[in-house]
């Protein structure tokens, strides 16, 4: 039986997540693979489709929702990729579900307010030109490392080279 991973949507869900197609494509052919529009997890309103109001429901409880649904979708073991907002909901996620093995979260700022962390093995990505990524003394705090593309911003994740080096990272270590 192959082992599952979730995939956890940024904060665009489903509609602007054509870069996911990488990440699905090259993970399919060793793990069970799901994707979860975190927008859809959270239920949001997409009435206006803009960034402010987007980000402004997820801080304001959606962030909540999205890992309350999960936690009734998902009850086996799993391994998470999560983008941005979703890194975010994988974090809450695992700190209340016993089955994650690993936890791979990119681009996700919000963690910066987190002051616990899950049990399981973490491994955090930022660009280094992204100003709302956590400052070295969270990760020293919490005990984590965390790999910093240098000449990279928020969206590191979109690029297919990124994407090729965690799909190698997480099938070396699962």
């Amino acid at each position: 039986m192959q082992k599952r991973i979730i995939i956890l949507s940024d904060l665009w869900g489903k509609p602007k997540s054509q870069w996911i197609e990488c990440y699905k494509h090259t993970l399919k052919t060793r793990y069970e693979v799901c994707f979860y529009d975190c927008c859809k997890l959270a239920g949001l309103s997409l009435d206006a489709y803009t960034e402010q109001h987007i980000h402004h429901q997820f801080v304001n409880g959606g962030i909540d929702r999205a890992v309350q649904k999960l936690l009734k979708l998902e009850k086996k073991k799993v391994i998470i990729l999560g983008f941005s907002v979703g890194g975010t909901i994988g974090w809450r996620f695992a700190l209340l579900q016993q089955n994650v093995s690993s936890l791979y979260a990119v681009s996700s700022t919000r963690l910066r307010y987190e002051t616990t962390k899950p049990e399981n093995k973490i491994q955090l990505y930022y660009g280094g030109q992204d100003n709302f990524a956590p400052h070295q003394k969270w990760f020293d705090q919490m005990g984590i490392d965390c790999l910093i593309e240098k000449n990279k911003g928020h969206d590191l994740y979109k690029d297919k080279d990124f994407a090729k080096t965690i799909c190698d990272t997480i099938k070396t270590y699962h």
